[in-house]
C-alpha cells in the first residue's frame, strides 16, 4: 500500500532534486495544505541510502519553499485585505472560521507565533494570513518563518535519516511503517492539542 507510493515519489526525486522539493515546500505553506512531513524525510531517507542529496541541501530547500509558500499567503492577505479575505477565502480553501482561528493563534503568541507556527500542523499555512492582514513587518514576518521553518526541515530531515537507515522500514514492514506513522501523528497530535487546538477552538469573541 505504502511502498508504491513511496518508490514513485523518490523516483520523481531522483530527477526533480531540490527544485521538486522547494516546489512541493512551497505549496504546504500556501493554501493547499501538503503535510511536509511527506515531502522532506523521504528525501532524507534516499540521501542516506543513495547519496544523491545531501541533507544540507533538503533543509536549504525545504526552507526556501516554505518561506515562498508563506510569503505568497502574507502579501496576498496584505493586499485583499481581510473583508476580501473572508469574503473569498473559501474559494481557495481558507474558511472565515480558519481565519478567525489564526487571528486568535496571532494575538495570543504574536511574532513569536510566526516562529512556532512552522513546527505545528494546521497553523502553519494559516499563520500569513493574519500578519498579512495587520501589516507586519515583512523582513521580520520572513525572519521568524526562515527560522522556524528550517529547523522544522532539519528535525525531518534527522527522521527521514534515521527511517532510510531501517531496513524493514525501506522494504516495506507495514508494521515498521504502522509504528512509525503511530510515533508520528502521537507527537504532531500532541504538540497540536496544546499550541493550537486549545487556542484555536476558542469561540470568537463578538
Amino acid at each position: 500500500m505504502f511502498k508504491p507510493l513511496i518508490d514513485w515519489y523518490l523516483a520523481q526525486l531522483a530527477t526533480g532534486g531540490y527544485p521538486l522539493i522547494v516546489l512541493l515546500m512551497a505549496i504546504e505553506s500556501s493554501f493547499l495544505p501538503l503535510p511536509s512531513e511527506l515531502v522532506i524525510p523521504p528525501a532524507a531517507a534516499l540521501t542516506s541510502r543513495s547519496g544523491e542529496l545531501s541533507t544540507t541541501g533538503i533543509v536549504l530547500a525545504g526552507t526556501l519553499g516554505s518561506w515562498l509558500g508563506a510569503t505568497v499567503m502574507y502579501w496576498g492577505a496584505r493586499w485583499l485585505g481581510r473583508p476580501l479575505v473572508l469574503r473569498y477565502g473559501r474559494y481557495v480553501m481558507i474558511a472565515e472560521d480558519k481565519v478567525h482561528a489564526a487571528e486568535r493563534w496571532a494575538a495570543q503568541y504574536g511574532a513569536g507565533g510566526v516562529f512556532f507556527s512552522r513546527l505545528l500542523p494546521v497553523i502553519r499555512h494559516l499563520i500569513g494570513i493574519p500578519m498579512g492582514i495587520v501589516e507586519m513587518n515583512f523582513w521580520r514576518y520572513s525572519l521568524f518563518t526562515v527560522l522556524g521553518s528550517a529547523l522544522w526541515c532539519t528535525v525531518l530531515t534527522v527522521v527521514g535519516v534515521k527511517a532510510g537507515q531501517d531496513e524493514a522500514l525501506m522494504q516495506g514492514d507495514l508494521h515498521r511503517i504502522t509504528l512509525w506513522l503511530i510515533t508520528g501523528v502521537a507527537v504532531l497530535g500532541t504538540l497540536y492539542y496544546f499550541m493550537v487546538h486549545r487556542t484555536m477552538s476558542k469561540p470568537k469573541e463578538s
